[in-house]
């Protein structure tokens, strides 16, 4: 009687722990996936638009004295650039066309005559470097360079403030003052330089952040 107690014993015994190892293995699922999330960066081409206003001196070097016409006005058009980041440090390069309206027909007279002639310009545009310090998505920069309208060249000096409100599109806002100079006027042997600052704000849509 105990023996066949003892095989029904083991007999249930290997029917239990052969079920047990057709059950399927319990486990946790995988953890999810999570990419890591992009680090932000000023690298990348961009181009844009601005708006602004601009005031010019108009200083007629050739007499030594001021047009009486220091007139301000409409500032506006487009920019396309570069940008390299470098830890916190921001280089650049940025090209503009600027439309000016400061009032009257003849922008920038450079032969001081205040009339609508060969000397005259409703046009600027600059070529200029861009150096700042990046605090995430927010830039301060200084900017300088070569100025240019018509016949006449010069250089610009300024800085702005630009901030990036999503991965590709910024706006800023800019100050920039212009000298511009036409020293190839028949009949005089002097200089005339116009004069002026420009404050605008922009929108840039910048390519390939990620």
């Amino acid at each position: 009687m105990k023996k066949i107690l003892l095989a029904s014993v083991a007999l249930f015994g290997f029917a239990g722990a052969a079920a047990a190892a057709d059950l399927p293995v319990r486990s946790a699922p995988p953890a999810p996936i999570i990419a890591a999330a992009p680090i932000f960066t000023w690298t990348g081409f961009y181009v844009g638009v601005n708006a602004g206003y601009g005031w010019s001196n108009d200083d007629f070097d050739a007499f030594d004295l001021a047009d009486d016409d220091d007139d301000g006005g409409f500032v506006g058009g487009a920019q396309v650039g570069y940008n390299y980041q470098i830890g916190s440090f921001v280089v650049g390069l940025e090209g503009d066309i600027q439309y000016a309206d400061f009032g009257r027909d003849n922008v920038f007279d450079f032969d001081g005559d205040g009339d609508a002639d060969d000397f005259g310009s409703d046009w600027f545009g600059t070529v200029r470097a861009r150096a700042g310090v990046a605090f995430d998505r927010a830039l301060i920069y200084a900017t300088g360079g070569f100025a240019f309208a018509d016949d006449a060249n010069g250089w610009t000096v300024g800085g702005g403030l630009e901030y990036a409100f999503t991965n590709n599109l910024s706006a800023k806002i800019e100050g920039l003052y212009v000298n511009l100079e036409e020293d190839d006027i028949p009949g005089f042997d002097d200089d005339f330089d116009n004069d002026f600052g420009v404050i605008r704000a922009g929108l840039n849509f910048r390519f390939g952040t990620y």
